[in-house]
C-alpha cells in the first residue's frame, strides 16, 4: 500500500533516504536531501513523495516522482527518481511500482522514466518485470 507523504512525514523519510543512499552507493548529504525533499512534500508542483507500507501498516519504504516536460512525451513526463523498499522480495515494490505508474498517469504524465546504477542488475530486472524497457539513450549530468 502506498500513501502520499506530507511535510509531517519528513522525519520518517530521512532514515529511509539514508538507507537508500547506502544501498545505491551515493553520499547522503542531509541538507541537500532536505532542499530537494521539502518542496516535494509541500505541494505537487515539482512531484510527489509516497510512503510504502506493508500489509500490517508498518513503514517499508518510499518513492519519489518528479515532473518534467518534453516535446517527445507530448508534455508532462515523470521521473521515478527513487523507490526504496527495506525488505525486497515480498512483492511490496512491484505493487508500489504499479500504483506509482497509475499516480503519474492521474497527474497527467504520459511517460515514466528512471535510471539505475550500472552495478544494479537486480534493479533493472525488477523494472523489466514492471513493464519498463532499456533505451539506447545515455544520460549525462553536470552538478554545481
Amino acid at each position: 500500500m502506498i500513501v502520499r507523504a506530507g511535510a509531517v512525514d519528513e522525519s520518517l523519510l530521512l532514515p529511509l533516504v539514508r538507507e537508500f543512499c547506502e544501498v545505491d552507493r551515493h553520499p547522503f548529504e542531509r541538507e541537500r536531501v532536505l532542499a530537494g525533499l521539502r518542496p516535494l512534500l509541500a505541494d505537487d508542483r515539482h512531484g510527489q513523495v509516497w510512503l510504502i507500507r506493508d500489509p500490517g501498516g508498518e513503514l517499508a519504504g518510499y518513492a519519489v516522482l518528479t515532473w518534467g516536460w518534453s516535446l517527445e512525451s507530448g508534455g508532462r513526463e515523470c521521473l521515478l527518481d527513487e523507490i526504496y523498499v527495506r525488505t525486497p522480495g515480498r512483492g511490496l515494490g512491484g505493487r508500489a511500482l504499479a500504483a506509482l505508474v497509475e499516480a503519474a498517469a492521474a497527474a497527467g504524465a504520459s511517460a515514466m522514466f528512471l535510471e539505475t546504477e550500472a552495478h544494479n542488475e537486480r534493479a533493472r530486472a525488477f523494472y523489466r518485470r514492471g513493464g519498463f524497457e532499456a533505451e539506447d539513450s545515455i544520460w549525462m549530468s553536470r552538478s554545481w
